[in-house]
């Protein structure tokens, strides 16, 4: 029996996976008659390109693009250095105070934010329904993530690399730079990779937050979605999918070697 768990295992990845990715390749490569009731057949004739190339130009893609990058970038960027910050700290000052702000910090996994608080709290702060008030959100939303996976890390690494570089005199800042940011590259590729997919495919806070004001690809897929655009069209909505996922493809393939060894060490050590 143990012999044959890696291959069931394998299996129900393989289904569990490329059932879904499948059925959304073959839709989107089929004409609008074919996709109407859509199946896991190939389709007649191969049209993946040409859905793709209609989408990015009758679903205006490019603005919404850009829309994306704009939350996206900033918010990873945000949540790397001052995750990474915060669990240096957490993780190397063992006080009471600092454990009781890690179990605060970490809270945000299990405890889901108040969406109508936080879009009211936006009101009054004047940034509903921009770009910065969006990175605040996610921010404050997966803080919580980059903080269990970074302080994991931290506990792994040698303090007397840091007792050395300040024995020749280096700073709190210096040491954290030149240091300990080097050696967190696996963790930090970890979270780069769990953040973009949260945030890239996001529509529900998104919606709330941003809605009407500015475009990302999720809520300009619920836009022309729900306009009637993409109406009885799947063959164009699963080939706008595809287009979505290509940029977490590129950026999975890029960081997929530390992936794991970022996830073991922050979070099992």
């Amino acid at each position: 029996m143990r012999k044959l768990q890696p291959f069931a295992v394998t299996a129900l990845v393989l289904v569990v996976i490329g059932v879904p990715l499948w059925l959304v390749v073959v839709t989107a490569g089929k004409s609008q008659g074919e996709a109407l009731n859509p199946d896991f057949s190939l389709p007649q004739r191969w049209q993946l390109w040409e859905n793709l190339r209609q989408v990015w130009t009758d679903g205006e893609v490019p603005a919404a693009f850009f829309g994306s990058l704009l939350v996206v970038v900033p918010t990873v960027f945000a949540l790397l250095v001052f995750g990474s910050m915060a669990s240096w700290v957490l993780a190397r000052r063992a006080t009471r105070l600092n454990a009781v702000l890690y179990a605060l910090g970490i809270s945000g996994i299990v405890l889901p934010p108040a969406v109508v608080t936080v879009v009211l709290l936006l009101r009054q702060l004047g940034l509903a329904g921009s770009a910065i008030g969006m990175i605040g959100v996610y921010t404050g939303i997966y803080m919580s993530t980059v903080i269990f996976f970074v302080t994991g890390f931290v506990r792994t690494i040698p303090v007397s690399l840091e007792e050395a570089a300040q024995i020749d005199g280096a700073g709190p800042v210096k040491v954290f730079w030149r240091i300990v940011l080097p050696m967190l590259r696996p963790v930090l590729a970890t979270a780069t990779i769990l953040i973009c997919l949260y945030v890239w495919n996001d529509v529900f806070y998104a919606f709330f937050v941003i809605g009407g004001r500015l475009d990302t690809l999720p809520l300009n897929l619920f836009r022309v979605a729900s306009a009637g655009l993409y109406l009885n069209n799947w063959h164009l909505i699963f080939a706008y999918v595809v287009l979505m996922s290509l940029p977490l493809v590129v950026v999975l393939t890029v960081a997929q070697r530390r992936i794991i060894s970022g996830i073991t060490s922050g979070a099992v050590k």
